[in-house]
């Protein structure tokens, strides 16, 4: 690389750095306010309902929030409703492979590639070798869960549930409804278990493993709680409030990168396209969005697309990701 190659990269830095810099904590706040105002009477989308008690969650409900790596918080709308974190608690347990196994680990038994295909798909089982694909899909949510490193059942929750907290910087409920409903109705869940015990890319009993991962998914979390845990992915894993770190900062790069993959399930080519932020949904209605090294941007709606994306929620990320021009890519409005 030239010196004069490199001299263009670092003035390039600068001018980001120095841009962003400008941004006042008034222009947050401002922005946060816009995106709530702009996209909260927006009646697209629908609950989820394949798990009976999400579709008695509010649809009305929308919260919006940037939470800074400094721990600044700038809010809009619901802050404080508990809704169950669903599949945007995979990332964090894949991040807590990562510290006990490193990122190897999880492309070797895991898989760090896109499928293409809807988040519960069993096809993709049969389709990739890898089986799993991603920890981000649930095939690969539930290996994750299996390789975290535990004498027990009881051990394993532990960890997991621990790991959530450290990330959101306070002691988060199980939601013991959400639990029971997701429980009995986890058909899908448990062939995909199975399968993956078959094929032998489960790490531990698979009725074990579901029970676990369930109860993973029913983590009670509101809007504030999930910035909270989107910026201390941007703060290089430690939590900028309780100043604990979460996640060794070498790990981070390759967390984020397979959230901007797959963090959309078979949308994320149109995310990142559109919005260019690494970024994870759930079909309890929340999304968290991390602009690495800044800050994170979260939102809570419950209602859905097809694809078990919160419709008001892209539509407020997208929105704030043009606004402040922090897209990885570039500024994009989505014009």
């Amino acid at each position: 690389m030239t010196m004069r190659l490199v001299a263009s990269c670092v003035a390039l830095v600068l001018v980001y750095s120095q841009a962003f810099a400008k941004q006042q904590p008034t222009d947050f706040q401002a922005v946060v306010d816009r995106a709530h105002a702009q996209f909260k009477d927006v009646k697209d989308g629908a609950n989820a309902d394949y798990i009976p008690i999400l579709a008695t969650v509010p649809s009305d409900m929308f919260g919006v929030v940037i939470v800074t790596r400094d721990g600044q918080v700038f809010s809009a709308g619901e802050m404080d409703y508990e809704f169950s974190i669903q599949s945007v608690s995979k990332p964090f347990t894949a991040s807590l492979v990562m510290d006990q196994q490193g990122p190897a680990a999880v492309r070797e038994k895991i898989g760090v590639e896109p499928t293409g295909l809807p988040f519960n798909s069993k096809m993709a089982l049969e389709l990739y070798a890898a089986r799993s694909v991603n920890p981000l899909v649930n095939a690969g949510a539930i290996a994750a869960v299996s390789l975290v490193k535990a004498d027990s059942e009881e051990d394993r929750w532990n960890q997991i549930h621990a790991n959530l907290n450290a990330y959101a910087g306070r002691e988060l409920p199980v939601l013991e409804e959400v639990y029971t409903s997701e429980y009995e109705e986890s058909w899908s869940n448990r062939g995909i278990a199975n399968l993956l015990y078959n094929y032998g890319r489960l790490y531990s009993d698979p009725e074990e493993t579901l029970r676990v991962y369930t109860r993973q998914c029913s983590t009670g979390i509101n809007t504030l709680d999930l910035g909270m845990m989107g910026a201390t992915l941007a703060n290089q894993g430690v939590n900028p409030v309780s100043g604990k770190r979460v996640l060794d900062a070498a790990h981070i790069p390759e967390l984020l990168a397979i959230m901007a993959t797959a963090g959309f399930y078979d949308e994320s080519g149109e995310w990142m396209y559109s919005a260019g932020l690494p970024a994870k949904t759930g079909v309890g209605g929340g999304i968290v969005a991390v602009v690495p090294g800044k800050f994170a941007i979260a939102t809570f709606s419950p209602p859905l697309n097809e694809a078990g994306n919160s419709v008001r929620g892209m539509q407020a990320i997208r929105y704030i990701a043009g606004e402040l021009g922090v897209g990885l890519f570039g500024a994009n409005k989505g014009e």
